[in-house]
């Protein structure tokens, strides 16, 4: 009863006046989402950033935060902070990169932080890795101030500074094992409530699957950022691109969710595409692997591990009666949801 004792007394306190509860910091960096009326943001400790910068393509800043550590920021939006980054990249690679049996040739779109390049580089059957991203002043960036920066170096990647859809327009047919698709959001939304469509909704339009499709080897994955089931808008989306997945000719496409404090609503997904689901690993396969690299490569994960392999696809009820009665609507209806 003690610990009550004293809960009840800093509550009575906080009612009287005693105590102040702290202010909303102005030294921070945050998101507002206006369909939600969301805010959610970190405090920083200092007001100046470790680097800030501007590229041919956005803002980019390096700041810092006491709990969360360097915090990249684009466009004045946090895409990963040292403490939590892990969970996101670590998903967005591994899932999709245990679902194949061997994967060799991996092409990785976005993620010019270096992480989710960082993380398919355990993988000791890959032999070679080419990333496209456009914006080579983040890779700069990340090179000097985060520690997966040395994943460039890797004799196994090229690297390729251009747009993603570009990139795969001229991709020969049937050549990679795994495609990872780490890009920014497609759209967002105004304080007016009006769609704004952004640059990397080319990543996400039928043209742009068909061709990732096209790409892919006979038992090729296609993993891609499918944002939070918990924004009406960015469900309405998964649904929309899950379908669209399956018009193209992907004959598995299914929702894994990533818990990821310093994103708006503490979650994220992916949508996993297989080719050929029947020639996955088994779940033994898949353990023993994941050995492999914990043990003779001396690549450990923190977030990862092969439990999640399966479970990350399980979803609270209403949010799997959404995304998966949709599957009879014919792609004419999806396409006008994106």
């Amino acid at each position: 009863m003690t610990g009550f004792s004293h809960l009840t007394t800093a509550i009575m306190a906080i009612l009287q006046g005693a105590m102040i509860p702290p202010s909303r910091p102005e030294n921070a960096t945050g998101e507002y989402i206006s369909e939600t009326g969301f805010y959610q943001s970190i405090t920083l400790n200092s007001e100046e950033p470790i680097i800030k910068t501007r590229s041919k393509y956005q803002d980019i800043s390096v700041v810092e935060s006491d709990y969360y550590g360097k915090i990249l920021v684009l466009d004045g939006v946090v895409q990963l902070t040292e403490r939590d980054a892990n969970s996101y990249n670590e998903m967005m690679a591994h899932p999709a990169m245990f679902s194949h049996k061997a994967p060799k040739r991996v092409l990785v779109i976005g993620g010019g932080d270096g992480y989710v390049l960082s993380e398919v580089l355990k993988h000791d059957s890959v032999t070679h890795v080419d990333h496209v991203d456009l914006d080579g002043g983040v890779i700069e960036v990340c090179r000097e101030h985060f520690d997966w920066g040395e994943a460039w170096k890797d004799p196994r990647v090229t690297l390729h500074l251009k747009d993603g859809a570009e990139f795969l327009n001229n991709a020969p047919d049937n050549f990679y094992d795994v495609i990872i698709q780490d890009s920014s959001d497609p759209f967002t939304w105004g304080e007016d409530g009006e769609k704004v469509v952004l640059p990397s909704n080319v990543l996400y339009t039928y043209e742009h699957f068909e061709n990732i499709n096209r790409a892919l080897s006979r038992d090729g994955i296609f993993s891609f950022q499918a944002e939070t089931f918990n924004i009406a808008s960015d469900l309405t989306g998964i649904v929309a691109w899950r379908a669209q997945a399956l018009s193209v000719g992907f004959n598995s496409v299914r929702y894994g969710s990533i818990t990821i404090s310093s994103y708006p609503t503490g979650q994220i997904g992916f949508l996993l595409c297989e080719k050929n689901p029947e020639s996955a690993p088994s779940t033994d396969e898949v353990h023993e692997r994941f050995k492999i690299m914990q043990e003779v490569t001396g690549s450990e994960t923190s977030y990862y591990q092969p439990k999640l392999q399966e479970s990350t696809f399980d979803l609270p009820l209403w949010v799997e009666k959404r995304i998966y009665n949709t599957e009879d609507r014919p792609i004419s209806e999806t396409r006008d949801l994106l």
